[in-house]
């Protein structure tokens, strides 16, 4: 371990010459105090005002708030990275711009997660005190090509290689231009221009880096991927580019037992059967992503990334365990594919090219493990348990506003088959809206109009209140269900508030417990009532299983106490896509308990 000790210490001793001390938690004052911390009210004006106030390129600024935020603050939570607003100001060990920004702008660290003109404006601001560290006594130039060296500091990156990488997607989204509307609705516009960057010797020097010309910004090169990256084809999928992560610093089972790692190397489906399909939103941009898992501090990984553009990186062989999906057990079983983007605002994001390119990758990985193509294999993180009470709910993603239908049918389209179910219930439903069915927006992107979530109610009607919920957020996942996934009801009326919608009774795992003496997110399983439009149910898939004793719910296929995460009654009805037989030779049955995918034992099953 002692060269990789060196490694770290090399890679430390570069990034303090490229930052020259620029973000030392707590030891920087902000250089430009001057200056009104009011912004304009319109979002065009907002980039003029802050260019003025802090001498940063118009389209500087708005090349990075639409690369990291798509014009949008995404509900002021944090990137993969730890990167806030369309402007990725970060609070990490390795960054505190967002501590720097809010003295320089006199204002709370809340109000830049959350306001966007206050986030660009805080995003202007540590540019300029980054130009005046890099470049002291000297004015910020006006040229777009003098500013690679500071947009590279301002990335946060663990790694020079990738800060570079940060900056040549900047300058690539200058080169091409774009037209796009932010969260306020307004449309912004970035003319395309010719801008080949400027390297300082210091930084070209310690990256052995040659610049890079404005035809190679429009399209993907290695020239511009991280240490690590390369177009040499050595992937398990065709086409995909080499991310693929050192063993030797970031393998579990290579380095020593205290040191931080990413993934472990595994024989897979010989050590462990690959099951699933887990599909993932990154939180936040491609590069955000790719440095937070080419840091080895990070200890997460995934298998693949996918692109907006659609192009695909491998980071993690399709034959290790890729630390990705917030459950040990589903980690041992499954392959992960982030998409690049956020998803509390996924319809921002996700596009035809996006999703064209990760069915292709799906199909793939579908037909290679043999798996079926439906939804208790091919899964969403948010449909997967939290390994423990404890640790409820696991993460959201890829949100309310990730087509499954249309993806689907893309798959499908590719050459898989879709399942056929072979104890077909008359009483098993899924939910499909028709919106789901393709990107309603111009240029194959989503809308709003594609959030696909549906509500559970205490009794039949809308006007007897969501069931009990921990969450308030767009993305909560604790009161509703998705689209695709199967649920058996009990009972069938229309909606007793004149909604026009029916009320399927089913049973759920509702978090019944949040108000008792000590609060708990146990789950135990209660008959809930769906609220759908007529036309968006169809006949569901899988095996309808009923209880035949009171038993305990688990996050994976093992019967002890810290997996135990719910409880359901003698006679309750669950949807099951799939079993399992364990290491102990005890059969389980994978249940659609709530939101997420659960499971229960053989014995506890009357079929």
């Amino acid at each position: 371990m002692c060269i990789q000790k060196l490694l770290r210490l090399s890679r430390s001793c570069i990034i303090i010459v490229l930052v020259a001390l620029l973000v030392i938690a707590g030891g920087l004052r902000g250089m430009w105090n001057g200056q009104p911390t009011r912004a304009a009210s319109n979002i065009n004006q907002v980039f003029a005002q802050a260019a003025a106030d802090f001498a940063v390129p118009v389209p500087l600024l708005k090349a990075l708030c639409y690369m990291e935020g798509h014009l949008g603050n995404h509900g002021g939570t944090a990137s993969i990275d730890g990167g806030y607003g369309c402007m990725h100001l970060m609070a990490t060990r390795d960054s505190d711009s967002l501590t720097l920004a809010a003295r320089d702008l006199k204002v709370d660290p809340a109000l830049l997660k959350t306001d966007l003109a206050t986030n660009i404006r805080g995003g202007a601001s540590v540019l300029r005190d980054y130009w005046g560290q890099l470049f002291p006594g000297r004015a910020p130039a006006t040229s777009l090509d003098a500013w690679y060296g500071v947009l590279s500091a301002y990335s946060g990156a663990s790694t020079l290689s990738v800060a570079h990488m940060y900056a040549d997607a900047v300058y690539k989204l200058v080169n091409r231009g774009f037209v796009a509307r932010a969260e306020t609705g307004e449309i912004v516009t970035l003319a395309a221009q010719h801008v080949v960057p400027r390297i300082t010797a210091a930084l070209s020097h310690a990256a052995k880096y040659t610049p890079i010309g404005a035809m190679a910004l429009m399209q993907p090169d290695s020239a511009f991927l991280p240490h690590g990256c390369s177009r040499t084809g050595d992937t398990d999928y065709p086409g995909a580019i080499n991310c693929i992560l050192d063993p030797d610093k970031f393998d579990c089972n290579s380095v020593d037992d205290n040191d931080p790692c990413n993934y472990e190397s595994a024989v897979r489906p010989a050590d462990y059967p690959v099951d699933f399909v887990g599909i993932h939103d990154a939180e936040g941009s491609l590069v955000d992503t790719i440095n937070y898992f080419h840091n080895v501090n990070s200890a997460v990984s995934s298998h693949y990334i996918v692109d907006t553009d659609g192009t695909v990186y491998q980071i993690v062989h399709d034959n290790d365990i890729a630390y990705h999906i917030g459950n040990y057990w589903y980690n041992q079983h499954a392959i992960g594919v982030e998409h690049v983007g956020y998803a509390a605002t996924g319809y921002q994001w996700y596009n035809t090219a996006m999703y064209m390119s990760s069915a292709r990758l799906v199909a793939y990985l579908l037909n290679k493990y043999h798996l079926p193509l439906d939804r208790s294999h091919v899964i969403g993180h948010g449909d997967v348990p939290a390994p423990s009470v404890a640790l409820m709910p696991n993460h959201v993603d890829p949100g309310p506003y990730w087509l499954w239908g249309y993806y689907f049918n893309l798959i499908n389209a590719m050459g898989v088959p879709f399942a056929h179910n072979t104890a077909f219930s008359t009483n098993v439903i899924s939910i499909d809206p028709p919106f789901d069915r393709l990107p309603v927006g111009q240029g194959g992107h989503e809308t709003a109009a594609n959030y696909n979530f549906f509500s559970l109610y205490n009794g039949p009607g809308t006007d007897t209140g969501l069931i009990p919920h921990a969450g308030n957020s767009t993305t909560d996942e604790t009161s509703n269900i998705g689209p695709g996934v199967s649920y058996a009801y009990t009972a069938v009326v229309k909606d007793q508030a004149g909604t026009g919608m029916t009320m399927y009774r089913i049973w759920y795992g509702v978090e019944a417990h949040l108000k008792d003496k000590k609060p708990s997110r146990l789950c135990s399983a209660r008959q809930a009532w769906l609220a759908v439009p007529a036309y968006a149910v169809n006949r569901g898939i899988g095996m309808a299983v009923v209880l035949g004793t009171a038993t305990k719910v688990y996050s994976k296929p093992e019967q002890k106490s810290d997996d135990q995460i719910g409880d359901a009654p003698q006679g309750a009805i669950f949807v099951s896509g799939l079993g399992v037989l364990n290491d102990k030779n005890i059969y389980w049955y994978e249940i659609n308990f709530n939101h997420r995918q659960a499971w229960i034992p053989e014995s506890a099953v009357t079929l």
